[in-house]
């Protein structure tokens, strides 16, 4: 069987941005990680005001980089996380906060993050906040994203799609991935709460 140009193209395409992405994420962990440790407090905007993670002490807390207008990555990753968490009993369920950070401050207003997350489950939180902010704490645990051009308003943004693992002692325990089932979601949650 003969390609055609075009598919080729299109597959060389395909793989030069992953590896870009791929690349753009290992750098970003490693220069977080010359700088000292990765994760930690930080203040964003919710719904309801100004959260802390320091806010959920005492929990494990999931904690996600992406865009409510994302077509795949985030929205996969929030149906995990939430079947993840209905296979584990109530009193561990309690236990957990879920934390969604968007990193598309221009479409995603607090009030519109709390709507995306609480279609996926009613106790996940949705936080924004300034471009600077955003980068800020996006850099301090070594996630990455970038806007790809396009429209005003049907841009795309390229984002690491790392699920954080954070302990009660607010230390990043573990990485799930966007693609972790909700089995390896559960059981990570299970280890920690064990």
């Amino acid at each position: 069987m003969k390609l055609k140009p075009i598919y080729i193209f299109a597959m060389l395409v395909v793989l030069a941005i992953t590896g870009t992405l791929l690349a753009m994420q290992k750098n970003a962990a490693t220069d977080t990680q010359k700088n000292g440790k990765i994760g930690g407090d930080f203040t964003l905007s919710g719904a309801e005001g100004p959260v802390s993670l320091s806010d959920f002490d005492g929990k494990l807390k999931l904690l996600f980089f992406g865009y409510t207008h994302c077509p795949d990555v985030c929205p996969l990753t929030m149906a995990n996380v939430k079947v993840g968490l209905k296979q584990l009993p109530q009193a561990m369920r309690n236990q957990v906060q879920t934390v969604f950070v968007s990193v598309d401050p221009e479409r995603d207003t607090p009030d519109h993050l709390s709507e995306y997350v609480h279609f996926f489950d009613p106790n996940f939180v949705g936080l924004t906040g300034t471009k600077e902010e955003i980068d800020k704490v996006v850099r301090q645990y070594g996630a990455f994203y970038r806007i790809e051009k396009g429209d005003e308003k049907s841009y795309t943004v390229s984002h690491s799609a790392r699920v954080y693992l954070i302990g009660k002692d607010n230390q990043i325990k573990q990485y799930l991935y966007h693609d972790s089932t909700s089995e390896e979601i559960a059981a990570a949650i299970k280890k920690q709460l064990m």
